[in-house]
């Protein structure tokens, strides 16, 4: 089964996230990526200071134009990292007008962790990814992107109904499916809560000492491209926790790599856990 998927996200020249950790791993799943990117920044924002960004969202309509002109569709769109709201209406009609029938729409809404917005975004932006949100196949948001997007309280504590009750509102929004990911129940684990057709499953592992940038972006992408190659969620989500708990222990070997994770390194591990 080979399908051409499209990913839409912003493309940092430097760093280990967004486009430039989606493209390889959606590539080494044996899916066909291609690009969109909303905006192209000299590096990615955490650990560089001084950097440059160009929001492409002048660009992206007469795009789609283009390939609407010459017929090409995917079989999938994957959204990442969004600059604007303007961009979030751009991605909502590219859906609607590029994908191929039956194809799926797979969102990640990045825009926050930890309680709190990315300093670029506000409640009008969290507004607007509730539409996009509401026409997702498949959504991964955060326990903080979650709690935002359904007006929730954010809790650092919390057990399995209350991330239930998070899926329950994202699905009044219009989600068919919903994987929350990083929900944690205790000190030294953490996990995905995946609802796929009403049926939810939850996957526990190893909770890793330290964090990298990007590693959001890691799961997404390899959850993307192990679901567009048939995995169904729960197995899709699986790959891309175990694929990203590798990618981290890999980084936390040797000299220090603290602006992300050394996710080329296991893309071996990756190609083999979807055999």
């Amino acid at each position: 089964m080979y399908r051409r998927a499209l990913t839409i996200q912003d493309i940092s020249c430097v760093g280990q996230c967004s486009l430039t950790v989606a493209l390889p791993i959606m590539s080494a799943c044996g899916v066909e990526t291609a690009i969109l990117p909303s905006a192209v920044l000299s590096t990615h924002t955490a650990g560089f200071t001084g950097f440059t960004v160009r929001d492409l969202a002048d660009d992206i309509p007469a795009i789609s134009a283009h390939w609407q002109k010459e017929g090409l569709d995917f079989a999938a769109v994957y959204t990442g990292y969004l600059g604007s709201v303007p961009q979030i209406d751009m991605v909502l009609e590219i859906m609607d007008h590029c994908l191929q029938e039956g194809g799926l729409r797979i969102v990640d809404p990045a825009m926050g962790d930890n309680g709190r917005l990315y300093p670029a975004f506000d409640m009008e932006y969290v507004e607007a990814m509730k539409r996009l949100v509401g026409a997702a196949d498949y959504t991964l948001p955060n326990i903080t992107e979650a709690a935002f997007l359904t007006g929730m309280e954010y809790r650092e504590s919390y057990d399995q109904a209350y991330v239930k009750a998070l899926i329950d509102a994202l699905q009044a929004l219009g989600a068919k499916n919903v994987i929350i990911t990083g929900a944690s129940f205790s000190p030294d684990t953490t996990g995905v809560m995946v609802r796929e057709n009403g049926t939810d499953t939850y996957y526990e592992h190893r909770k890793i000492s330290e964090s990298r940038h990007g590693t959001g972006d890691i799961y997404s992408s390899a959850f993307a491209g192990a679901l567009i190659r048939g995995k169904s969620a729960y197995e899709a989500a699986v790959i891309a926790a175990d694929f990203t708990v590798a990618a981290l222990e890999e980084t936390l070997k040797g000299e220090p790599h603290l602006y992300g994770a050394k996710f080329e390194l296991v893309i071996p591990k990756l190609i083999e856990m979807l055999k």
